[in-house]
């Protein structure tokens, strides 16, 4: 009788391990060049109570902006500077959790200064990136092991819609994404206040170019995200602070916009000294739309109808400085906002039913974060 209890508490045990162990989900952090960044960093999200672990430096990298994931989640990939070169950099994935960490595998130089966002294809074929201050998007093969290949395309974008001053002066691309049938790439240009559209040869993993979006003049398009519908798009406006919504014709490829609507009132941005939109993210169950704004240091919740129009329903301070980037975990229930300036990443609980979301006091102190990465995106 007394081996058998050992024996079940035992089994007890590590099962309140395993359940332990499950509830924390890593985050990624990318980071900006200030000085108190060394480069990305690694904390845990515990998924019962939203509480956070202290950040810890898994890989030293001048500005790693901006991450990606591969899809089978065994390698992350950054933009950044080595050994004085702005390149893009592959990076192999270990352990999980408190173990979790990455060892260099391989970096190629981008070739058109610093890159401002990096994305992976669902295959794990094609990596693309984005380069603001050179305008131009430019594409990579990956191997089979997950290593960079070579690059397949490096593309400058032409003009400059010009209508915010020094703004709009040159073409900056500032965000790359696929289709959800991944025939298509999409790059928001925040000088030209165009979505620049792809054709992307998956066999050759290269891009070629196939058209444009237009945007409202000076708005600025920055970051944009599909639906989970694949029929709508929803493009973040930096300069404006706003969203356009299009609707997404799958077979051309083709963009039409039926919707534009502020993340802020106009009092609200007159009211500070600077204002701009940085992030847009689509809740999973298709009902709501997030949007961070900087300056006014806020995400904006929209609720959805039928259409894909939007509705604000929330206005919510990030208790932080400067939202640059935020991301919901991948059960939704949470949303982690990186505050730039303030150096910290604050939790918020996610309500599935009304959109709204409200801060849990988790928050920690960490360098300059930039890009809140679960998982492949």
């Amino acid at each position: 009788m007394f081996r058998v209890s050992l024996l079940f508490l035992g089994m007890l045990g590590c099962w309140m391990m395993d359940g332990i162990h499950a509830q924390e989900i890593d985050v990624w952090l990318g980071t900006s060049g200030s000085t108190r960044s060394k480069g990305i960093y690694h904390c845990r999200l515990n998924s019962a109570t939203g509480q956070l672990s202290e950040s810890e430096l898994v890989a030293e990298i001048r500005g790693p902006g901006f991450l990606a994931m591969h899809p089978k989640r065994s390698h992350l990939y950054a933009v950044g500077t080595l050994d004085d070169t702005p390149s893009v950099v592959a990076y192999k994935i270990t352990g999980l959790g408190s173990t979790a960490s990455l060892s260099l595998v391989n970096a190629l130089p981008i070739g058109d200064g610093g890159a401002s966002h990096v994305s992976v294809d669902p295959t794990g074929t094609t990596l693309l990136t984005a380069q603001y201050g050179g305008g131009s998007t430019a594409a990579y093969a990956l191997a089979d092991d997950g290593s960079l290949l070579k690059q397949t395309a490096l593309i400058k974008h032409q003009g400059g819609s010009g209508v915010v001053e020094n703004r709009q002066d040159a073409p900056h691309a500032h965000w790359t994404g696929f289709s959800p049938d991944n025939r298509f790439v999409f790059v928001p240009d925040l000088g030209l206040d165009q979505v620049v559209i792809y054709e992307h040869d998956l066999e050759n993993a290269t891009i070629r170019p196939h058209g444009q979006a237009l945007l409202p003049p000076g708005g600025g398009p920055r970051h944009m995200k599909f639906h989970p519908n694949g029929k709508w798009i929803y493009v973040l406006n930096e300069l404006a602070l706003s969203v356009s919504v299009f609707d997404y014709d799958p077979q051309q490829g083709a963009m039409s916009i039926k919707q534009t609507i502020p993340t802020i009132s106009e009092e609200e941005k007159n009211a500070e000294q600077f204002t701009s939109c940085s992030e847009i993210r689509i809740h999973p169950n298709g009902k709501f739309v997030y949007a961070a704004n900087r300056g006014h240091d806020t995400i904006t919740v929209f609720s959805l109808d039928e259409q894909g129009l939007l509705t604000p329903i929330q206005v919510e301070n990030i208790r932080g400085a400067t939202p640059r980037n935020f991301n919901l975990d991948p059960s939704a229930k949470w949303l982690l906002a990186g505050g730039q300036d303030s150096h910290t990443l604050s939790v918020f609980e996610v309500h599935p039913d009304t959109g709204r979301i409200t801060y849990n006091r988790s928050v920690i102190t960490t360098p300059s974060p930039i890009c809140v990465l679960f998982g492949p995106e």
